[in-house]
């Protein structure tokens, strides 16, 4: 029973070097990589500068994911934006985790459970989406916080947890300061992702814990993915162990 999840900051549909709004263009790349769960953070919620689109909602219809969890984490003059989820599968106990640190942006973290159905066989998966901050001590605060709460610091082994987004980890140091002694694995070493034009830094990363396998990881190296955001979208595909 195998699945793909994708995490990509999608920069408000705001290409990175022409910096012109075309949503088509992280609507085609996603559909590219066909995932069944989608992490977005950048999520602009009816702003000005991209026509006032509900973007949740219009790539939810345009890729077929009927599912929805929708962060408004930074507030605008006019609108919002955030993180979302977009699934293919049932989301539930939605729940938004405030990971602010004193005189930063305001930061959360954005969890749901997924209920999937693959090939006649349900399990459930936690997912964590996030967009952390750009200071290091900032980032090891937000990570630890996010630890402490209930729905992630209760579960147990064979829970399937996934937290995915812009670590925006530069020097790479949160996988074995923070998220390795929590008893999580990245499905890659160093996939890079920013800048989409000639990637040089592993911003975009997936964890993982549980009975869970990481199969096959992969940064979206097309043309258009190189155009249509300032991040590459971070793929990986799944499967859960053999109880």
């Amino acid at each position: 029973m195998s699945f793909r999840v994708v995490t990509y900051n999608i920069h408000k549909g705001i290409g990175g070097i022409d910096r012109r709004y075309r949503l088509e263009r992280v609507i085609e790349t996603l559909k590219h990589f066909d995932a069944d769960i989608v992490c977005l953070q950048e999520v602009d919620d009816r702003v000005p500068r991209s026509k006032h689109d509900e973007q949740a909602e219009v790539l939810s219809e345009a890729l077929a994911l009927p599912h929805i969890a929708f962060q408004r984490n930074v507030k605008l003059k006019q609108g919002a934006y955030g993180n979302a989820i977009l699934s293919r599968y049932p989301l539930s106990d939605i729940t938004h985790v405030d990971l602010t640190v004193p005189l930063k942006k305001r930061r959360r973290a954005l969890l749901a459970h997924c209920r999937l159905h693959v090939d006649g066989h349900r399990r459930t998966v936690l997912l964590a989406c996030l967009h952390l901050g750009l200071a290091g001590f900032e980032r090891q605060i937000q990570l630890r916080r996010l630890m402490q709460h209930p729905l992630l610091k209760h579960t147990t082994s064979l829970s399937s947890v996934i937290l995915s987004g812009d670590y925006n980890d530069v020097w790479g140091r949160l996988g074995k300061r923070v998220m390795l002694p929590a008893g999580y694995r990245s499905v890659s070493r160093s996939t890079r992702t920013f800048p989409a034009v000639m990637p040089l830094r592993s911003l975009d990363r997936i964890f993982y814990r549980g009975p869970l396998h990481s199969k096959h990881t992969f940064a979206g190296h097309t043309k258009v993915a190189r155009q249509a955001s300032d991040h590459l979208p971070l793929v990986a595909d799944f499967e859960f162990e053999t109880p």
